[in-house]
C-alpha cells in the first residue's frame, strides 16, 4: 500500500513539474527569452567565406523550425532538445552587401553582408596589440590607417569583451584592431580584390597550452607518448627525488621570509619560493585550454580560410612538452573542431636577429645591419629548429621573420603582415610568388668539401653584401677529427662559395668533413645567404 501511495505521489509531482515546465516555457516564448539567438560572430557587416559551405548556427526554442535565407539560398531546421540549431549555406561567390534573414519566433536580419576570403589571427601580443600601439614607430602602418575606410575589409574582436560584432576597417576600428593582422589583411584585400574579414582572439603574454583544448592535448598521440614517457619507473623515482628536495627548500625559504619580515624588508623584496616539481604535462595553474573556451572555440565553425598565428616567447606553459608538440596538436585540434583542414600560417620565432636584403625596402628596413663573422662559432640554433620544424605538419607554412626586426615586440608591423601576405599568396593561393629564402634539401660530401643543395632557391642564390663584407658567409663545418663540450661536434667558420643553386663549403682547417651549419643562433646578423627574390636562407644543421 506505500508503495502504490508512494508511485502515485511521485507521479503527481512529475506531472505538476512537466505542467510548470510548459507554463515556463510558454511564459519565456510570450516574453521573448526564448527567441532565436545569433552567436555573437554572425552580426551585421560580416563577411562569409567563399567557395565553401558556410554554417549559420544559433540557439532557439526546443523543437522551433529555424529558416535562414540568404541570397537565392534557403535553408531550414529544426532545433534539438538543447536549443541548439545549424544549417549550412551551399557555396557561395564573392560579393555583396547583401541581407541574411534567420527566421524562427522572431525574424533577424544582418545587413551588409559580404563574401570573401575570412582569416582569423590568433597567438600572444604580437597579435593581440592594436595599431595605436605602432602607429608612432611604424611609418607605413599609420598611412595605411589614416587611408581608410576600408569598405572591402571587415574586423571583429573575439578577445575583447566590448566588441559589439563585425565593423568595417574606418581609421578609428583600426587603432584598437591587431596591427599584424590588419596589415596581413589589407594587401590580401588588394591583390585578390574580394573582400576579406578578420577574425583576431588573442591574449598578451600567453603559452601556447593555454590555446589547445583540453581535448586535443589528451587525445594527441606524440602529447600521450611525452607524458607515458615520464610515467616510467625511472622518471617517477627523479620526481619523487625532485618533490622530497623541493620540501626541503620550502621549509628553508619559509624560514628566510620569516627571517626577512623579522628584519622589516619589504613584501616585494622578500625571497622568492622554490620552483615546484611537475610532471609532464602538468602546469602551475592547471588551464590547458582556458583561453580555447573563452576566445577561439565561440567562433567555431565560422568559415574560414586559414589562420595566422603569432606566439612563441612563452612557450608552452605545459611541463615536459616542447613547443613543436604542441602546435602539432593545437592545429590538428582546431582542425578538428572547425571541420576544415584549412592553411595555417605562423611567424618565426625568435623574431628578427639577421640582416635584410633591401633596408630601403618598407617591409624589411628593421632588419639588422650585416656585420663580419664573430671570432668564434655560436650555437644556439636550437631555438631557431623547434619553429622550423613546425613547417612539417601538412599544409602549414611559416612566415620567416629574421630579416624583418627584432624585438620582443618589432615595431615593424606592417613589415610582418606584408611578409604574412605574401606567404599566404604563393602558398595558400598558389600566386606566381615565392615565399621562403633558400631552405635546406640535401647534401654531399665530395673529399673537403660539401655541397649543399636547396629548395625554395626563387630566381636564385645570392649573397647579401655590405661595407665591410663581400662574401658569402655564415656557413661553419665540422670534421672527424675533434670533439668539445660533451662530445657535440668542433665546428670552425667555412669558406662558402655559391655554385648553380648549391653552395660548396671547405675549410683548410677541415680535411675530413662531417656537417655543416648555417646561421646557426639565436641571433645571426652575420649570416647573408639569400635568393635574388631577396628572402634570407632559413637557418640549418646537418648534424
Amino acid at each position: 500500500m506505500l508503495v502504490k501511495l508512494f508511485k502515485k505521489d511521485k507521479a503527481m509531482k512529475d506531472c505538476k513539474f512537466m505542467i510548470m515546465s510548459a507554463v515556463c516555457l510558454t511564459f519565456l516564448q510570450v516574453a521573448g527569452y526564448a527567441e532565436v539567438v545569433l552567436p555573437p560572430v554572425l552580426s551585421s557587416h560580416m563577411v562569409l567565406q567563399r567557395g565553401m559551405k558556410v554554417p549559420v548556427w544559433g540557439t532557439a526554442v526546443p523543437g522551433e523550425k529555424v529558416t535562414v535565407k540568404f541570397r537565392d539560398q534557403e535553408k531550414s531546421t529544426t532545433a534539438d532538445a538543447q536549443g541548439k540549431w545549424k544549417v549550412s549555406l551551399d557555396s557561395l561567390k564573392e560579393g555583396g552587401p547583401d541581407v541574411l534573414t534567420v527566421t524562427g519566433s522572431n525574424t533577424l536580419k544582418l545587413e551588409d553582408v559580404l563574401v570573401g576570403e575570412v582569416w582569423l589571427g590568433s597567438g600572444q601580443s604580437n597579435m593581440f596589440g592594436g595599431a595605436e600601439q605602432y602607429v608612432k614607430d611604424d611609418e607605413v602602418l599609420a598611412k595605411m590607417v589614416a587611408a581608410g575606410p576600408y569598405p572591402k575589409l571587415r574586423l571583429i574582436r573575439l578577445d575583447t569583451p566590448a566588441s559589439k560584432g563585425w565593423k568595417e576597417a574606418s581609421p578609428e576600428n583600426l587603432m584598437g584592431f591587431s596591427a599584424q593582422l590588419f596589415s596581413f589583411g589589407s594587401p590580401l584585400q588588394k591583390e585578390l580584390n574580394v573582400p576579406v574579414g578578420l577574425l583576431v582572439g588573442a591574449a598578451a603574454g600567453k603559452p601556447s597550452g593555454f590555446f589547445l583544448s583540453e581535448e586535443a592535448f589528451k587525445n594527441d598521440q606524440a602529447c600521450k607518448d611525452l607524458v607515458a614517457k615520464d610515467n616510467s619507473d625511472e622518471a617517477l623515482k627523479k620526481y619523487d627525488e625532485a618533490v622530497k628536495k623541493y620540501g626541503v627548500a620550502m621549509e628553508s625559504w619559509k624560514k628566510d621570509v620569516e627571517k626577512a619580515k623579522a628584519e622589516g624588508v619589504e613584501e616585494k623584496k622578500l625571497p622568492k619560493a622554490p620552483a615546484k616539481p611537475m610532471k609532464v604535462g602538468e602546469t602551475w595553474t592547471n588551464v590547458i585550454g582556458n583561453l580555447y573556451e573563452q576566445i577561439i572555440r565561440p567562433a567555431v565553425p565560422y568559415a574560414i580560410r586559414g589562420v595566422l598565428w603569432d606566439q612563441g616567447e612563452s612557450s608552452t606553459g605545459i611541463s615536459g612538452i616542447d613547443q613543436y608538440t604542441v602546435m602539432g596538436a593545437l592545429i590538428k585540434g582546431w582542425r578538428k573542431d572547425w571541420g576544415q583542414d584549412f592553411p595555417f600560417i605562423y611567424v618565426q620565432k625568435w623574431s628578427g636577429g639577421g640582416c635584410a636584403w633591401d633596408t630601403t625596402d618598407p617591409v624589411t628596413s628593421k632588419g639588422e645591419p650585416l656585420v663580419p663573422l664573430p671570432n668564434q662559432v655560436p650555437g644556439g640554433g636550437e631555438s631557431r629548429e623547434t619553429y622550423l620544424r613546425i613547417r612539417n605538419y601538412p599544409d602549414t607554412f611559416m612566415a620567416s621573420s629574421s630579416d624583418l626586426g627584432s624585438g620582443m615586440h618589432p615595431v615593424n608591423k606592417s613589415g610582418y603582415g606584408a611578409r604574412a601576405a605574401r606567404v599566404a599568396l604563393g602558398g595558400v593561393y598558389g600566386k606566381d610568388v615565392e615565399i621562403y629564402g633558400p631552405v635546406y634539401k640535401s647534401h654531399k660530401i665530395d673529399g673537403n668539401k660539401v655541397i649543399i643543395s636547396f629548395d625554395h632557391v626563387g630566381k636564385g642564390l645570392a649573397f647579401k653584401k655590405g661595407e665591410s663584407v663581400d662574401k658569402l658567409q655564415g656557413f661553419a663545418i665540422s670534421g672527424d677529427d675533434k670533439t668539445f663540450n660533451y662530445g657535440r661536434p668542433r665546428y670552425v667558420w667555412a669558406d662558402a662559395v655559391i655554385q648553380g643553386n648549391t653552395v660548396v663549403v671547405s675549410s683548410d682547417k677541415v680535411l675530413k668533413p662531417v656537417a655543416v651549419r648555417y646561421a646557426w643562433a639565436a641571433e645571426h646578423p652575420w649570416a647573408n645567404l639569400f635568393n635574388k627574390d631577396g628572402l634570407p636562407a632559413l637557418s640549418f644543421t646537418t648534424d
